[in-house]
């Protein structure tokens, strides 16, 4: 399945936001802020990369359901789209 912004959607807003995220992170580290300060916002990152992988799952679950609705093959299965949820899990 191949992935435009119509249907990544949220989840590119998410990573968007992240990549500012983890802008901020390298530059903490780089001007020597404290550790538990670094550590919260790479949390946040992770979380937020966590959370854009999921919408791609969910976006490709309902991309693939509304292919089969038009009577049309999916571009994935549900195997594949479960094995995809699997790995981020």
């Amino acid at each position: 399945m191949r992935l435009n912004e119509a249907l990544a959607g949220d989840a590119l807003t998410r990573l968007k936001r992240a990549q500012g995220q983890l802008t901020a992170v390298v530059s903490m580290i780089e001007d020597g802020e404290e550790c538990e300060k670094v550590l919260t916002q790479l949390a946040a990152v992770s979380k937020a990369l966590d959370r854009a992988g999921f919408k791609l799952v969910a976006s490709g679950l309902r991309h693939c359901q509304a292919a089969r609705a038009r009577g049309e093959q999916p571009p994935m299965d549900e195997a594949e789209l479960e094995k995809l949820f699997l790995a981020l899990a």
